[in-house]
């Protein structure tokens, strides 16, 4: 790592620089290796503050990086800074974008398009309506070749990870602490899951060791919706946190969804208040896709798919009913004119084929 990223790097573990000061710097003194270098006198000058002032010069005599990159690669973690061509497209176009990124996350032999994400977000007290919605949601999303985009909170935001995950998608969990601490503990397996086993990757603006708190979060909702096209809120309450990071995408030019729910629930208050300041309502990912003017494309491809691969009336039948979403068994039986044991036994060939798949409790889509 050359002398000028160091300083990136340097910049970010001291609390006192964020997006905007660290702008400015490098605005001011031409590269952060020479605003790292800068004389106190000239740091007050442009207004940094006699303060924050002092507390970096003590930092900066302190902080050996050297033994803090040692650490980051002792945990595989990588670092991306925003002057990195590597770098997030989407979350480069946010006006105040993370200077740093940590990221862990292990390589795969699968493609996956960071560019293609959505973010799937909600209340941490997630209701059997809230966890059906954003399961259905998210395996539609991820057979569209969509990466999943959310906190790894607990509630619909682990719901959303882990059903990316075991629909055989992407997922990116976006920290509001340090890369190394696991928030909540309960969301370890999660965690490793998407870190270590190759599902995605965990993503924190914030140095090693910062423990959660509060203040943070509203940071981490801003990248959550700035890696994403959009942002779709399945369950939340009219205050929930789920409401700031669509007021992020709102800010950042990006889509808002919400799924409506039962007007008895609290949980439905969210998606509520958004669809009523123009949020898009959703019933499936068709709707995402067509809001986002991809539709057309991805519809495209899979009819070339089924015409390839279908090799039967049965096949073809049940290929055609799937084209648009997932569906039940017993919906299939009424989308076509076959019976539940012609559709139970095609779906099994179909599987086999690798056309179809599974994506549990008797739902079925195309791959």
């Amino acid at each position: 790592m050359d002398e000028e990223t160091k300083c990136w790097v340097a910049f970010s573990v001291f609390p006192g620089i964020g997006p905007v000061r660290f702008r400015l710097l490098l605005d001011y003194f031409g590269s952060a290796k020479a605003a790292w270098n800068a004389r106190s006198q000239e740091l007050r000058s442009i207004h940094l503050g006699d303060t924050l002032t002092e507390k970096f010069g003590s930092f900066r005599k302190s902080f050996d990086c050297d033994t803090y990159l040692s650490q980051l690669a002792k945990m595989h973690v990588s670092v991306l800074t925003l002057s990195d061509s590597r770098y997030p497209a989407l979350l480069r176009q946010i006006t105040d974008a993370p200077f740093v990124l940590y990221i862990r996350g292990k390589k795969s032999n699968t493609p996956w398009n960071i560019n293609r994400a959505i973010a799937v977000v909600g209340t941490r007290k997630a209701t059997n309506y809230g966890v059906d919605v954003t399961q259905r949601l998210v395996r539609e999303l991820v057979s569209y070749g969509f990466t999943i985009v959310s906190g790894l909170a607990y509630g619909i935001d682990a719901v959303a990870h882990q059903t990316a995950i075991d629909a055989g998608g992407k997922t990116i969990a976006v920290l509001g602490c340090g890369i190394d601490i696991i928030a909540p503990p309960s969301n370890a397996r999660l965690y490793r899951a998407i870190a270590q086993e190759g599902h995605g990757a965990v993503v924190a603006e914030m140095p090693l060791g910062l423990r959660p708190n509060k203040g943070l979060f509203p940071a981490r909702n801003r990248i959550i919706s700035g890696l994403s096209l959009g942002v779709l809120v399945t369950e939340g309450t009219d205050d929930s946190g789920a409401l700031i990071t669509a007021g992020y995408a709102g800010t950042q030019g990006r889509e808002v969804f919400a799924v409506p729910g039962p007007i008895t629930s609290p949980y439905s208050r969210g998606p509520a208040k958004l669809l009523k300041n123009g949020a898009k309502l959703v019933e499936s990912a068709n709707d995402i896709i067509e809001e986002l003017g991809i539709k057309t494309s991805l519809q495209a491809d899979k009819s070339v798919h089924t015409q390839i691969k279908a090799e039967n009336k049965e096949e073809q039948e049940i290929v055609s009913a799937l084209s648009d979403r997932h569906m039940h068994m017993n919906e299939i039986v009424r989308a076509t004119s076959l019976t539940i044991s012609e559709v139970a036994a095609t779906l099994t060939v179909l599987e086999m084929k690798g056309i179809v798949r599974d994506y549990g409790e008797k739902e079925y889509g195309l791959i």
